[in-house]
């Protein structure tokens, strides 16, 4: 059984990364729970419940990219406890940023998920990169696996 929902994990975060390469942000953004909390790459530091849910901010920042970008969590490791489950791993993102040029960005993901009557459901979700150590306060952006 854990398998199989481990399966149904992965299934949903492949759609919605498949949804954000699309600009589908409505079927992105349906994954994530009412109460959800986000800590994403861009500012805020938080965001929580419809506020994280809001199609509006992802649009434009979907508008900042010179055609699709591929997001992809290539092996997530997912753990299932009940209707508990949290998945984790190196994600990558991938485009032309409108007047910066090529991205090629991996970063740290973590997923935390909860079970309901219509399946599995975002309820935090995580995302950083590592700051550089040696006083400089910059992010560490240019790390690959």
């Amino acid at each position: 059984m854990a398998g199989m929902e481990a399966r149904a994990i992965r299934d949903l975060i492949d759609a919605r990364n498949d949804a954000v390469r699309a600009g589908d942000t409505a079927r992105a953004m349906a994954a994530m729970a009412k109460d959800v909390v986000t800590f994403d790459l861009a500012p805020p530091l938080q965001l929580a419940g419809a506020p994280a849910r809001d199609t509006a901010g992802m649009e434009e920042w979907l508008a900042t990219w010179d055609g699709p970008v591929s997001v992809v969590m290539p092996e997530p490791t997912v753990v299932v406890e009940g209707d508990i489950a949290f998945a984790h791993g190196l994600s990558r993102m991938r485009g032309v940023k409108r007047g910066e040029g090529p991205i090629d960005l991996w970063y740290r993901s973590t997923l935390c998920l909860k079970r309901g009557p219509d399946g599995w459901s975002l309820l935090h979700e995580h995302h950083s990169v590592p700051m550089k150590m040696d006083g400089s306060g910059l992010a560490a952006t240019d790390l690959h696996p």
